[in-house]
């Protein structure tokens, strides 16, 4: 997914849902990890809020949900996409049980006018107790 500098603001979600697709308001759902009030406790609901988090423009949150052996140094966000909903369509592990998880999903966005989408299948890992990205498979 598109970087950006991870010191620049979030932009502000819609306060009716949430961008991961759950049906809860934004600050309700990824924001209370966004803003690290809570933590995700599936390998899957870390994806959903690292897509929100794209979403938003919280760099930030990308940087912290990140494996320290393949985080990069910086997170720069394209703000030419607008990153508009996501499918999860696999998950293996990821559990509360787990200490490893996949995670196969499709984003969709709009990017100067054109819609698309990516696919991802992505690797999750427990690292200090909390769920962090790894990396693609």
């Amino acid at each position: 997914m598109p970087r950006r500098d991870p010191r620049s603001r979030a932009r502000s979600a819609p306060a009716a849902s949430c961008p991961c697709g759950l049906p809860a308001e934004y600050g309700d759902c990824c924001g209370r990890l966004h803003r690290g009030e809570a933590s995700a406790t599936t390998a899957e609901a870390l994806m959903r809020s690292r897509f929100s988090a794209f979403s938003v423009g919280d760099g930030e949150y990308l940087l912290r949900s990140w494996h320290p052996s393949t985080r990069p140094p910086v997170v720069e966000l394209d703000r030419s996409v607008r990153w508009t909903r996501l499918e999860v369509l696999e998950t293996t592990g990821g559990s509360s049980f787990h200490t490893e998880g996949t995670v196969r999903f499709r984003a969709h966005y709009v990017e100067r006018g054109k819609e698309g989408h990516m696919e991802e299948h992505s690797r999750f890992a427990r690292h200090a107790g909390d769920w962090v990205y790894v990396g693609a498979l």
